[in-house]
């Protein structure tokens, strides 16, 4: 299988130098158990864009810094292929930014999140779409917006109680969560140290102190899997 990472990130700091990029994690997460799948980077924050749903059997929207309700042009770009992907059944995936783009570009909203942010590992339950098990896990989180409506097609696939709308699903060839299922421990606790100067106190002692376990990668990754495997 090829998917393309459409790789989101704005993130051009040192700390971000430091470490793998979007596609890279995600290599990292489905090689594991599909060692033969093809990954390739798609940068559409420079406006790079595939030539058209059918160029890769699916599609990963990453995390980034940024907001779906920016008014950047390749943001634009991003939510217009999105639109066209899921019209056509291509598979189709999202976490963090990712989640909330294909929900925006599908009729929903996007809004800060009203309890501010969400950081460290959070506690959550996902809804496979295509078989409906449900998958009790551990999984990253850093952002302080949410999807505060679904589009209008979607079924809520995921809650928390900080977030109701925690995950989604189009059919069964449209799922995302907005937590981040390719972050790994070390990659989180670094990315609290770097962002805990500007975060509050209370909200970076509870990201430390819910690392204490690791997240749930080996379960999430055979589900993203089966997700693509049944999509296509």
């Amino acid at each position: 299988m090829h998917i393309a990472i459409l790789d989101s990130n704005t993130d051009d700091s040192a700390f971000a130098q430091r470490h793998d990029t979007e596609t890279e994690k995600f290599r990292k997460l489905l090689g594991r158990h599909r060692p033969d799948w093809q990954f390739t980077e798609v940068d559409v924050v420079a406006g790079d864009l595939p030539d058209g749903p059918d160029a890769f059997d699916g599609y990963i929207v990453t995390g980034s810094p940024a907001s779906v309700n920016d008014p950047h042009p390749w943001v634009a770009g991003l939510l217009d292929f999105i639109r066209r992907t899921a019209s056509e059944g291509a598979p189709l995936y999202g976490t963090c930014f990712g989640h909330q783009a294909i929900a925006k570009a599908l009729g929903g909203t996007v809004e800060k999140n009203p309890q501010g942010w969400e950081f460290g590992r959070i506690e959550t339950v996902l809804i496979q779409p295509w078989d409906g098990a449900t998958l009790p896990l551990s999984l990253y989180a850093a952002h302080n917006e949410q999807v505060t409506a679904l589009p209008p097609m979607a079924r809520q696939s995921g809650e928390t109680p900080g977030c109701p709308n925690a995950a989604f699903a189009v059919g069964s060839k449209v799922w995302t969560t907005q937590y981040h299922p390719e972050m790994t421990g070390p990659f989180v606790t670094a990315l609290v140290d770097e962002y805990a100067p500007d975060l509050p106190a209370d909200v970076a002692a509870r990201a430390r102190a819910s690392l204490a376990k690791p997240a749930d990668e080996d379960a999430i990754s055979l589900s993203i899997i089966a997700f693509f495997e049944q999509a296509t």
